[in-house]
């Protein structure tokens, strides 16, 4: 069978940064408006008062210490906490399109190829800020790629989701190289005004090119060694904002049309399928997990990952063995490993072993196995 790499990636930083005491001072200042408006319901036991935020909280449940947004006022502003990101007209380059072709310019750069190397583009996140044409078909036009695109939802796991279908699409010969972009603009399915998720999620967006091994030039080349995705339903994770919702005007501004979770639940299952599913693939390769020098982990939770880690190892991770980048990133869902791995690669040697895995609502897990050439 054709075998076939990831020759280059690309990552896009969106710039403006929030840390968690500028997050929690806007919180604390809705919290205490909301407590005083409904005093009288709150002292009668009708509503429930709202309970502050704090930094170390933040830090505690997740590991976050800042996030990068596409958009900072709107959501530092208490009577507001939203974005303001005004819609573009039809005939402007949409803003996920936008990031996805700063994302894939790198990309390609890395990988020595430019859009006429490109066959195919699939663009795998959580969230499409338009629902057709496909935004891969946006950006296949932004960045002049002849071919064809589409786009896929797995949340979290999208991008190795992505790149699982990447690699059978050059191993069919349906394409040369493959660009697998993951656009994530999660600063609009967070509700800001919920304590247990306010702090979760940030924005970026992240390229891949996926190509045969036998035909790339790239002096960054990582050999795809296995593939291997799973799907679980799970109500634990879920966002059910859908073009339906109008038909009900009932549900219109309810907290389940934003991102929801149950946290607890999603630690106590994900952790252990994550890393069986991380062993079983290595399992298949015929290498032991010792001989593996890195795990770019999807940045969820840090405390997820570390048990991952010491599933998987049977000890606690050194810092370099699972790098981290939710503390300045947060949840970036489907970028997140990504972005670990475009971040923390070039420094392993040449034969160096690792896997990418992510997982999250569905519950979905992908885990692509890799060796350094």
């Amino acid at each position: 069978m054709k075998q076939v790499v990831i020759s280059g990636t690309g990552l896009f930083t969106p710039p403006y940064s929030i840390s968690n005491d500028e997050l929690v001072e806007c919180f604390n200042a809705y919290v205490e408006q909301f407590n005083a408006d409904n005093a009288d319901a709150i002292a009668a036991g009708t509503v429930t008062a709202l309970e502050p935020s704090s930094s170390a909280f933040i830090e505690k449940a997740s590991g976050i210490k800042a996030r990068y947004v596409m958009e900072k006022e709107g959501i530092l502003d208490p009577k507001r906490m939203v974005p303001r990101i005004p819609e573009r007209s039809n005939d402007e380059l949409s803003l996920q399109a936008e990031i996805c072709v700063k994302a894939a310019h790198q990309a390609l750069d890395r990988a020595g190829r430019t859009p006429a190397d490109i066959d195919m583009v699939l663009v795998a996140c959580s969230n499409m800020q338009r629902a057709y044409p496909a935004m891969a078909v946006e950006v296949q036009q932004a960045l002049g790629i002849d071919g064809y695109g589409f786009d896929m939802n797995v949340a979290c796991s999208s991008a190795t989701f992505g790149i699982q279908t990447a690699v059978a699409a050059v191993q069919s010969g349906q394409a040369r190289a493959v660009l697998v972009l993951n656009p994530e603009i999660t600063s609009g399915h967070l509700d800001w005004r919920d304590r247990d998720s306010h702090f979760i999620f940030g924005d970026a967006c992240t390229a891949i090119v996926v190509e045969a091994k036998d035909a790339a030039v790239s002096k960054h080349q990582w050999e795809i060694l296995d593939t291997k995705l799973k799907t679980s339903f799970s109500n634990n994770i879920r966002n059910n904002f859908g073009f339906m919702n109008r038909f009900d005007e009932s549900g219109v501004g309810q907290p389940d049309k934003l991102f929801k979770q149950q946290g607890r639940k999603v630690f106590k299952e994900v952790c252990p399928m994550a890393a069986a599913m991380i062993k079983e693939s290595i399992a298949r390769t015929g290498l032991q997990v010792e001989q593996f020098k890195r795990f770019w982990l999807h940045q969820a939770n840090l405390s997820m990952n570390q048990l991952i880690s010491r599933t998987i190892l049977g000890r606690d991770a050194e810092p370099h063995e699972s790098p981290v980048i939710l503390d300045t990133y947060a949840n970036t869902s489907s970028a997140g490993s990504i972005i670990a791995f475009h971040k923390h690669q070039d420094d392993l040697d040449t034969g160096a072993l690792g896997v990418i895995c992510s997982f999250g609502a569905g519950y979905s897990i992908g885990a692509v196995v890799v060796r350094k050439l």
